[in-house]
C-alpha cells in the first residue's frame, strides 16, 4: 500500500469501485485521474525533499492538482 498522501482511493473512499469503472470505459476520466496521479506524486516528491522545486512550482501542482480533484467531482458525480 502506498503512503502516498491525497491518492485518489483516499479523496474518495465511497467512490473507489466507480473510480475503477470509470478508469476503464472513459478515456477523458482515464487521463483526469493519470494526470491527478502525476501531479500529486510530484507533489509529494517535493514535500518529502526528494526532490527539490520552487515554492512557485510547488504552488503551482498545488493548484493543478485541485483543479484536477475538481473536475474528478464532477465526472463522480
Amino acid at each position: 500500500m502506498s503512503n502516498t498522501p491525497h491518492e485518489l482511493h483516499e479523496e474518495f473512499p465511497a467512490k473507489a469501485e466507480t473510480i475503477a469503472a470509470l478508469r476503464s470505459a472513459d478515456e477523458h476520466f482515464r487521463k483526469l485521474a493519470d494526470s491527478y496521479h502525476d501531479v500529486n506524486r510530484a507533489l509529494h516528491r517535493a514535500e518529502t525533499r526528494i526532490e527539490a522545486i520552487s515554492e512557485e512550482e510547488e504552488q503551482r501542482l498545488r493548484r493543478l492538482r485541485l483543479s484536477l480533484k475538481d473536475q474528478i467531482a464532477r465526472a463522480l458525480a
